[in-house]
């Protein structure tokens, strides 16, 4: 079971509003809240549609360009331990510490 709907490279995540009967979601990703709500399933699916194509249409008309939920850029800071055993752990894969952090990255939202 998921609680995640995507469209056009756009995700929300669904929940359940048990006193109002309703499900709603908001666009994940993005600075602009940007939210959808609906009584069934197939119209929140409907709603989360809309909400999305008015979004990158209402850009469109301010001249502003739509914010796609991630750039691909990631920058943190960790512990230097941490930091020099992921290097060698890259390092002895033959891969850069992109590469290696990236395929934890993506095994760790896989679980």
């Amino acid at each position: 079971m998921t609680n995640v709907m995507r469209y056009k490279g756009y995700s929300a995540r669904i929940e359940y509003d048990d006193q109002d009967e309703i499900f709603f979601g908001k666009i994940a990703g993005i600075r602009d809240g940007i939210g959808f709500h609906a009584a069934s399933v197939g119209d929140l699916k409907s709603a989360f549609h809309a909400a999305v194509d008015d979004y990158v249409e209402t850009c469109a008309k301010a001249g502003k360009e739509p914010q796609r939920p991630f750039s691909g850029k990631v920058m943190f800071r960790i512990d230097p331990e941490t930091h020099r055993r992921a290097a060698m752990a890259a390092e002895l894969r033959g891969i850069s510490l992109n590469q290696w952090a990236e395929q934890v990255l993506e095994q760790a939202v896989e679980e």
